[in-house]
């Protein structure tokens, strides 16, 4: 018997993207079933042919990302959600799925369940902590068990040493691989606490 992750995210030009990969790919390798879903997008087109990279991500993963539903929330044991900073805090297309989501939460869906953020911003200081914070807010009215990397494992450090979640400064490109490690890290751990929490033996 395995443990159930949904990773769940918002990405406009595909940086969280590539986290929220990573995370999964954690997951699945410390032997969870995953689920990689994508949250709608809100923007108008006008808005997003403003930014041709945009364009390019919306494009590449209309297809080949499942948009995540309810029923995701449902089915998972544990959660990874991502968000693009946008002011210091999440997206609004990731803000507006958790926003319907007050049926699950009145009948205790999420409630201790593990859960854990990843983010990305234009520049190391450009709100990543904030957004993570501002992310696990949501976690606490859940009543879901937050999973932080902290300072468990030296890929945390190396990626920039955030121990709230993976973050990756959006100026310096696509997220390297020691950024990756770090979200690949996060992912096995989240499974990890899913499996003793779910009384499986955690390897």
């Amino acid at each position: 018997m395995s443990v159930k992750v949904a990773v769940i995210y918002y990405s406009a030009t595909g940086n969280v993207h590539q986290l929220a990969q990573a995370v999964a790919e954690g997951a699945e390798k410390a032997g969870a079933e995953v689920r990689l879903r994508r949250v709608a997008e809100l923007a108008p087109d006008a808005a997003i042919d403003s930014n041709p990279a945009w364009r390019a991500h919306v494009d590449a993963t209309v297809d080949q990302v499942e948009v995540a539903t309810l029923e995701d929330l449902e089915w998972a044991d544990a959660y990874a959600l991502g968000s693009p900073t946008r002011f210091g805090n999440i997206s609004a297309q990731l803000k507006q799925f958790i926003d319907i989501s007050g049926g699950q939460w009145q009948r205790g869906v999420m409630a201790d369940k593990p859960a854990t953020g990843f983010t990305s911003a234009g520049n190391l200081h450009g709100g990543n902590e904030s957004t993570l914070l501002a992310l696990y807010n949501t976690f606490h009215h859940w009543g879901s068990v937050i999973v932080s990397p902290g300072f468990t494992d030296p890929s945390v450090s190396a990626a920039g040493g955030n121990p709230y979640g993976t973050a990756h400064p959006g100026a310096n490109g696509e997220p390297g691989e020691n950024v990756l490690a770090a979200a690949r890290y996060q992912g096995a751990r989240l499974t990890k606490i899913a499996k003793r929490l779910n009384g499986l033996a955690a390897d």
